[in-house]
């Protein structure tokens, strides 16, 4: 399969892919795990057989991610595909994101999770408007890096006014939207031109591939810089003869470090306590850090439970019942002012209203739509809530792990909207307070 992995290439990187229908991200994908030998020699050959049902010649690579038999008879790219592969100098989590407008939401749940996004353009067609909304939603989520791969460089004879014209467009816009770090790069992933090994053909540019960017980008900064986050998911009383009186609270600490003997607040409560004791793997240990499911034990006899946020005793959230927040709509039916939602934070849900829609975002121009009245699938806007009970909520331009939530259908737990508190890179829309919106049906906060 690949070649041996160096035990001290240890980082992981998780990236996804997204672009314009047919700009070739299925395709990119699968060069580079044929190229750098991370496809099973069966994989391969089931690929081959696939390819000549089809009347290739050579094996379409865009196989390997489109699983679907709706996908591959299509052409495209549908649902999200993940692919695990790793070379000697790094270990990678790739989603593979559709390109239909359609199915932008798709790309939420890919790049979610992603340090950085590779966003294909089609050479002879430039930077378009699902470049942007890729784009877009990249600078939304807060997603660190972005690498331009400008597809098809063979179509235009490997000119480079092409590329320079199409890598100076998306960085002013990339820039635009505050995204940090853009690297671009000409490629052909039908040839393979600087997606794993270097181009013959374009001898004037001299940056990395794309695989040696993937390889040698930083990762993101490291969590345990960040304020200690631990949402509560479990709380465990064995009430057995040797833990008769054992209290302990289990869960992932979602960023910074926490110590035994360390001054902690419990959110919403706000109670105050000390860590007595961390333990993790059956063992005691004397700090924890991110990303570790440990169990915690406090000096005091508190009332905690799932969904409770334990939070270091200075620098803890304020917990607030008003969220204001941008968000993507992922569901069919709209989100209406007016609705009411269940609100997943964490490990903690609660009733709320959408008490407003300020505005909605304007892709081609970034302008917003001042009180649109409803989000439809796939739009970006501003929402304001109104939470039953307070949460300890991060902006998620400071945690994307403790300022991101969902937004829930009650009556059958469908997925509406994903949310991002704060103002992320949307600017607040102006405009007067929301008006009241009648509360019943035992939702009366």
């Amino acid at each position: 399969m690949s070649t041996s992995i160096d035990p001290a290439a240890t980082s992981l990187l998780r990236f996804a892919t997204a672009g314009s229908v047919d700009d070739g991200k299925s395709t990119l994908v699968g060069r580079l795990l044929h190229d750098s030998k991370s496809v099973l020699a069966d994989q391969l050959e089931a690929v081959e057989r696939a390819s000549l049902g089809r009347g290739q010649q050579a094996p379409d690579l865009a196989l390997l991610t489109d699983g679907l038999r709706a996908e591959r008879e299509q052409g495209i790219t549908i649902d999200v595909a993940y692919r695990y592969f790793a070379t000697p100098r790094r270990r990678f989590i790739l989603a593979d994101t559709p390109g239909h407008v359609q199915y932008t939401r798709n790309m939420v749940t890919g790049a979610s999770t992603a340090e950085l996004a590779v966003v294909l353009v089609d050479a002879r067609n430039g930077v378009v408007e699902q470049t942007r909304r890729h784009a877009a939603v990249a600078a939304l989520l807060r997603v660190p890096h972005v690498v331009l791969a400008v597809n098809k460089m063979d179509l235009v004879d490997y000119a480079e006014p092409v590329f320079a014209a199409i890598a100076e467009e998306f960085t002013a816009y990339a820039a635009s939207l505050g995204v940090p770090d853009v690297t671009a790069v000409p490629i052909s992933a039908l040839a393979g031109d600087n997606v794993v090994t270097p181009s013959a053909h374009m001898d004037w540019y001299g940056g990395p591939t794309v695989l040696e960017h993937l390889e040698s980008v930083p990762v993101v900064a490291d969590p345990t810089g960040d304020p200690a986050r631990f949402p509560v998911q479990y709380v465990i009383r064995p009430q057995t003869p040797e833990h008769r009186d054992y209290r302990g609270y289990a869960g992932q600490l979602a960023s910074g470090v926490l110590r035994v003997g360390e001054d902690v607040t419990v959110l919403p409560s706000g109670r105050r306590s000390t860590i007595a004791g961390i333990d993790a793997l059956g063992s005691q240990v004397d700090v924890a850090w991110a990303p570790q499911s440990v169990t915690l034990r406090l000096t005091d006899d508190l009332d905690v439970s799932r969904g409770d946020l334990i939070a270091p005793a200075t620098g803890a959230p304020a917990p607030t019942r008003d969220v204001e927040a941008t968000v993507c709509h992922v569901a069919d039916r709209p989100l209406r002012v007016g609705d009411r939602v269940l609100l997943k934070h964490t490990t903690r849900t609660v009733k709320a209203i959408v008490k407003d829609i300020p505005s909605r975002l304007t892709l081609g121009d970034l302008s917003q739509h001042p009180a649109p009245g409803e989000l439809a699938a796939n739009d970006i806007g501003r929402v304001v809530l109104r939470t039953a009970e307070p949460l300890a909520l991060d902006a998620y331009a400071d945690s994307r792990r403790t300022g991101s939530f969902l937004l829930v259908d009650p009556a059958d737990g469908t997925t509406l909207t994903a949310g991002m508190a704060g103002e992320a890179f949307a600017a607040k829309a102006a405009g007067g307070p929301a008006e009241p919106v009648a509360d019943d049906e035992g939702w009366d906060f």
